[in-house]
Order: structure tokens, then C-alpha cells, then sequence
């Protein structure tokens, strides 16, 4: 280092001393970039915008935590390794955040912004600046909907060496200061935000559509937290709102709602006649979808890809020689979906009196009449994806004249022949215990890429991920309305989701919660909504009390044979078995101590202002 500044000086010393030789050496560095520079460049600016955005957190989505849909009952786990089979129950960190990074980050930007932009416009400042606040919020609720209150921090913490932290030790704001902080600053910004048209940044709507759920959610939890018979609660309100803010907290959600709905800058996707097709590509389609209000994008183009569908690809249609299959629908879910006719999705697969099977001339027959978005959402027996048929078939199920009863046979063999030269087990499956195949009968179509290549390790999958949708928007609509007494308006928005899935105008005439909580976990299904839904809702340690006699907590199958019964007329026809999934090994058990995540220790060692949560 001595040697260059020796080296500097003889330089400067050699050359003609002018006034354009002073100003080279007193140049910036060309290797740094001063906080003015940053501050100061829109193109910088956005840079760090889409670092916030990638950042935002989510607990299950097709980049990151998507194994986790198969730790609730939407799926079960048919890949290597049976960990999410085999819950005994969920560990209390298991929905834990506490991530003040990128709070701080923003927070920086806030004041840097103010502090050194100065050729900025004061229309650039206000726009990054809504920009940065509307990620703040989205991280706050984010933080709130795990952990109860947090410690609102809304300007930079600096330490100043003094020996004494405590300035900087925040304490936990209360549950409903968080949610009130998050609609007021969502207020605040929302008609300050630019990005008009954006599906990828934030705008008006966005931040119309983030409010829509974060109300509902504190209503949902000031009413039905106070409904137990214990309500889960903390002294100083870090957990719990009172029953008195439900109402309020509805109609602001209601209010955001109806924002969205009335502008029609946003539709229900129906474009396709096809409308199992249809709801698939509502939510995959990137050209010309105006239900989509935000979406975290990916692009073939720029690398930034993921490998979703490679992971999750059904068998036998895989495009790669590893992976597919992981996680997989289970009977439960599928049989959430209602027939188009209104009646219970349950599969007619037994005869009233039990006394033999029903037997049908093809493996999709059994779905017939169901709501359009089972298919767009699962690939059952009978369907296709990527213009191939996807070979779902346990077996075959020949007659015993001797004892009048079926032999069942099945084949380790993905794609088998039987004696008689026709398929005995499929070459998706489903199997009992081999991985990478199905074990439950189904496997997923929503968010698997179609393109080519798309589940290949090399290729990999730019499918985005739908973070608000207008489908969610009217869903929330309907259940805020609800809550609040209004029925018929609650019906309409409710019904409007229903009739894109196949259901007549005014299918439902009258409306119950449960009614609205399937229609959320049927149309919402692998959009990581469900586990919060239940959470806010407060029945989630009801609907996974870790019984082996509950069929909500136990996973279900699905399992289709052929009929080989020559001379008769059911020989060829296809009957189905429902089971306990194969390799599903333990009931799940939500407890209380779930509904808030717990606090890491450390967290508390370093500020002992921080309250712990219930049952931690």
C-alpha cells in the first residue's frame, strides 16, 4: 500500500500541474457509490425496490416453502422421506418470522430518500417513498398473522456505543395497533403509488388488495378468538383484539374490497370454454389476465427460474430422469369440491347398501358434474396434462367365481401389463410405498408449468406466483359482507366466484360460514391461504385434533382398478377404493400453543421488553 501512494505522489508530482490534473486526483473512486449517488438515481432506486420485493415473505410458494403445502391437508408427501407424513404435531416455531432486516432496509431507504435525494422530483419522492411504505406494511402483516404484536419500528434504531442498548429495545406493540397501523399507512399511500397497470409492483389496487385481507383477518380474529372457551389472549394486548373491534375491521375490509370490484380494472378470468381449463390458466396465465392484481414474476429469460414443476410433475409425463411427484393431492381436498348440482363432493363410489361397487365405463366418470375448479386445480384418474394422458390406475380387480369376490392385483411396475394384454397398474401410479409417484391417486395441475422443458433441470419453470387475485378480493368481499349481516350482498360476490367455476347464476340462495369456508379452500387450494384461514377462524386445532378417527386429520386416497371379469358385462368397467393414504403416517395435531408462533430466545435475551407468547 505504501509502495502505490509512493508511486501516486510521483506521478502527480511529474505531471503538469493544471487545474484538469487536480480534478482527476480529487475524482470519486469509480469501485463506491456515495449515498447521494444512490438517492439520487431512479434507476438505483428501483433496484433496491425489486431486492424488497424478492424479499417479501411468504410461508409456502413455488420458489420457496412449497414442500410445506404437503404438511397440511390439501396434500400428503409422495416424494423421498415420509418427515411430512409423519407429523406427530406441528412444533410451535414452526410459522415463526421475525425478520427486521428488511424492515430496516426500508426504513433506510425512507429516510435516505428525504435526507439526500435532492435532484429527485417531489413526484419521484412520493412515489418510492408509497412504494417502500406499501412493503412495510405487506411485512408487517406478514409478521403479525405468525406472531401476534410486534414492535412497530417505523425509523432507523442507532446504536451509540454508549454501553446502554436499552434505547433500542422496542416492545411489542399491541395485535390491533399492528393491524391499525398497517390500514392506516395502507390509507395513506394508496393513492400515491404509481405502477397503474402493474401486475408485479404495487399500485392502488395492490394496496386496496392487501388491506382487503389484513381487515379481514384482524376481524376474524376479534371475533372468533373471543368465542372460545379460552380465548387466547396476553395482558398487554400483544395477542388477542378485543370482540368490540370485529365489526369495524369487517367493514374496512368490506370497503377494500368493494374499492376493487367496482373500478372493473379487474375481471374473473374467462376466456376459456373449457372452464376446468379455464380456472387453471386463471391463475398461470401471465398475457392478458385481468385477475391477476399481483404476482411475484419469474422469467426464462434473465434466469430467474425455479423448479417447481420439476419437483412436482406427475410421473409418467416428467420431462427429467429425477424428481417428480412430491407433493400430492389427497381425497380430502378433492372431495371438498361440490357437484355441479349442489349436492356433496363425496365420490359415489359404493352402492346405497354398501354391497358392491359402482362401476364406471371410464376412470373420469366418477368426477363428472363437479365443479370446474377441481379440475384446474388437481389431476385426477382419467385427464391429461401437456396433451398426454396422465395413467392413474392401482390395478386390476379380477372375479373370483369360487368365493364371488374380486382379487385385487397390483404391480410394482409403473406402467405393467396384466395377463389378459392390457394396463394392469398406471405409469403414474398411484403406489403404496414407492416415492416419486403418487400415493394418494392425484397429483397437482395448478401452477405446473405446461411449456416445454419446463420441468427439466436445465430448463426449469418462470410460472409466477399469484400473490392477490380478484378471485381472493370477492371472496373476502363475501365473507366480510356476511359477518356484518349484509346476506345478499355477501351472496353475490360469492355466487360470482361459483358461476366461473360451472355453478347456474344465484346458485347458492342462502350462505352459512362453513358454506363460505369451503368455497375459500376449494378455490384458494395451493395459494397458501388455507393454514391462515383456519388459524383466523380459530378451528384449526378442531379440524387437526390429531384423532385417527377424525377424516379431517387423516389423509385419504384414492385408488382406481379395472374390472376383469370376462363374459360379464362389468368386465373392463372401472371401480374405486377409498383408503387411508398408504404412506400417511400420523393424524395431524394443530395445538393452541400454534396459533401464535413462538419467539426465539435469543430475541428475548437481547431485549427483555418482548413479551412471550400463550403456551411458549
Amino acid at each position: 500500500m505504501k509502495t502505490f501512494h509512493r508511486l501516486l505522489i510521483i506521478a502527480a508530482l511529474s505531471a503538469p500541474v493544471t487545474a484538469c490534473k487536480e480534478e482527476w486526483l480529487e475524482r470519486q473512486p469509480p469501485n463506491i457509490i456515495l449515498e447521494e449517488q444512490v438517492w439520487n438515481d431512479p434507476n438505483m432506486i428501483t433496484g433496491l425496490l425489486a431486492n424488497y420485493y424478492d424479499r417479501l415473505p411468504a410461508h409456502s410458494q413455488i420458489d420457496v416453502g412449497w414442500a410445506e403445502f404437503a404438511a397440511y391437508d390439501e396434500a400428503m408427501w409422495s416424494g423421498n422421506d415420509d418427515a411430512r407424513n409423519n407429523i406427530v404435531s406441528y412444533p410451535f416455531d414452526r410459522w415463526r418470522l421475525w425478520d427486521y432486516g428488511l424492515i430496516r432496509d426500508i426504513n433506510l431507504a425512507l429516510e435516505s430518500i428525504e435526507k439526500y435525494g435532492t435532484t429527485l422530483t417531489a413526484s419521484q419522492k412520493t412515489l418510492f417513498s408509497a412504494e417502500l411504505r406499501f412493503l412495510r406494511a405487506y411485512q408487517y402483516f406478514e409478521l403479525v398473522k405468525r406472531m401476534g404484536g410486534v414492535p412497530l419500528i417505523t425509523k432507523q434504531l442507532i446504536y451509540d456505543f454508549s454501553g446502554d442498548p436499552t434505547p433500542l429495545q422496542q416492545p411489542r406493540a399491541k395485535e390491533e395497533a399492528v393491524y391499525d397501523f398497517i390500514a392506516s399507512e395502507l390509507d395513506a399511500i394508496k393513492d400515491q403509488l404509481g405502477n397503474a397497470g402493474s401486475n408485479t409492483r404495487a399500485n392502488k389496487f395492490t394496496a386496496l388488495a392487501l388491506k382487503s385481507r389484513a381487515m379481514l383477518y384482524a376481524a376474524s380474529i376479534a371475533k372468533y378468538n373471543n368465542r372460545m372457551g379460552a380465548p387466547i389472549t396476553t395482558p398487554g394486548g400483544e395477542v388477542g383484539i378485543p370482540a368490540s373491534r370485529a365489526n369495524d375491521y369487517y367493514t374496512k375490509s368490506l370497503a377494500a374490497s368493494k374499492e376493487i370490484i367496482t373500478t372493473g380494472n379487474y375481471s374473473l378470468y374467462r376466456v376459456n370454454p373449457n372452464l376446468g381449463e379455464n380456472f387453471f390458466e386463471a391463475i398461470t396465465k401471465k398475457i392478458n389476465n385481468a385477475e391477476v392484481i399481483m404476482a411475484k414474476d419469474f422469467l426464462t429469460a434473465k434466469d430467474k427460474r425455479h423448479g417447481f414443476s420439476y419437483d412436482n410433475i406427475a410421473r409418467n409425463i416428467r420431462e427429467d430422469n429425477l424428481s417428480s411427484s412430491n407433493v400430492t393431492p389427497t381425497l380430502n381436498l378433492v372431495e371438498a369440491y361440490e357437484y355441479l348440482d349442489g349436492t356433496s363432493g363425496t365420490l359415489k363410489t359404493r352402492t346405497a347398501d354398501d354391497k358392491d361397487f359402482i362401476y364406471y365405463d371410464k376412470l373420469s366418470d366418477v368426477f363428472a358434474n363437479k365443479d370446474a375448479r377441481l379440475y384446474g386445480t388437481v389431476i385426477y384418474p382419467g385427464t391429461s396434462f401437456k396433451g398426454a394422458e396422465v395413467q392413474i390406475q392401482a390395478g386390476v380387480m379380477v372375479w373370483n367365481a369360487a368365493s364371488n369376490s374380486y382379487q385385487t392385483i397390483e404391480s410394482n411396475v409403473l406402467g405393467s401389463t396384466y395377463t389378459d394384454g392390457r394396463l394392469l397398474t398406471g405409469a403414474s401410479g398411484p403406489q403404496r410405498s414407492q416415492t416419486e409417484v403418487s400415493n394418494t391417486g392425484f397429483y397437482l395441475r395448478k401452477y405446473i408449468d405446461p411449456a416445454p422443458l419446463s420441468s427439466t433441470r436445465g430448463i426449469r419453470s418462470d410460472m409466477w406466483w399469484v400473490r392477490f387475485r380478484l378471485g381472493e378480493v370477492l371472496l373476502n368481499a363475501g365473507e366480510a359482507a356476511f359477518e356484518l349481516g349484509q346476506t345478499a350482498e355477501a351472496l353475490t360476490y360469492i355466487n360470482r366466484v361459483r358461476e366461473r367455476a360451472g355453478f347456474g347464476p344465484n346458485s347458492l340462495t342462502a350462505l352459512t360460514l362453513a358454506r363460505i369456508q369451503n368455497e375459500r379452500r376449494v378455490e384458494l387450494a395451493f395459494e397458501d391461504h388455507r393454514v391462515w384461514d383456519l388459524m383466523r377462524w380459530r378451528i384449526a386445532h378442531e379440524v387437526w385434533n390429531g384423532s385417527p378417527t377424525n377424516p379431517d386429520a387423516v389423509m385419504s386416497a384414492l385408488y382406481p382398478y379395472r374390472i376383469v371379469r370376462p363374459g360379464d358385462a362389468r368386465d373392463g368397467k372401472y371401480v374405486f377404493v377409498k383408503l387411508t393414504a398408504p404412506r400417511f403416517r400420523a393424524p395431524r395435531l394443530f395445538q393452541m400453543g400454534n396459533y401464535y408462533s413462538s419467539i426465539d430466545q435469543a430475541v428475548i435475551n437481547n431485549n427483555p421488553k418482548i413479551v412471550r407468547n400463550p403456551f411458549h
